[in-house]
């Protein structure tokens, strides 16, 4: 398993599950990720990986931190996603680096989706949830703006069903850590 993930050495593995495991946890409390945490996870990324690797760790925690902003910026723009989001998975890859990222965000994308479909169920919203997924599909598609003609696909919007992202990246965080470890 090491070999799909990637090299993630215990000393950023440990820091991931800790940012991630703080910032679900503010997450939940208040909808917000605090900067003082993401900017504190960002640098120990950079700083943790230049101790384990030296000169390549550092290029593994840059390649990381901008994988995530090339995947997460654009969610951000189309208001799916909020900026702390974007934040916090930029920190995580600088920890994790591109290849365990990678998995981070493959494990939070399935947690999300699975909560996702359990909320809209549990509010009796699945198959306006579904609906509102196809439209989505083919406005991107049709490379338009999904938010600007149904205003409760913002995130923003108070019409909108919402999670906590950051208990979705938390899961994605300690699964890859853990299978990093163990495996």
């Amino acid at each position: 398993m090491s070999e799909l993930i990637g090299p993630l050495h215990l000393l950023p593995a440990c820091l991931m599950a800790a940012a991630a495991t703080a910032a679900a946890v503010t997450d939940i409390g208040s909808r917000r990720i605090p900067n003082a945490l993401v900017l504190a996870a960002f640098l120990s990324g950079f700083a943790a990986n230049a101790y384990v690797g030296g000169a390549d760790g550092l290029w593994r925690a840059a390649a990381g931190a901008g994988l995530a902003m090339v995947v997460y910026f654009p969610l951000f723009v189309l208001r799916g996603m909020g900026a702390g989001d974007v934040k916090l998975m930029m920190a995580l890859g600088a920890l994790a680096g591109p290849r365990a990222w990678f998995w981070v965000f493959v494990a939070a994308a399935v947690s999300g989706a699975a909560a996702g479909v359990a909320l809209a169920l549990a509010r009796g919203r699945l198959r306006a949830t579904l609906i509102n997924t196809g439209f989505i599909v083919r406005q991107l598609l049709s490379f338009r703006h999904p938010g600007v003609s149904r205003e409760e696909l913002s995130v923003h919007s108070p019409q909108a069903l919402r999670l906590p992202h950051g208990v979705a990246i938390a899961i994605g965080a300690w699964a890859v850590a853990l299978l990093s470890m163990f495996a």
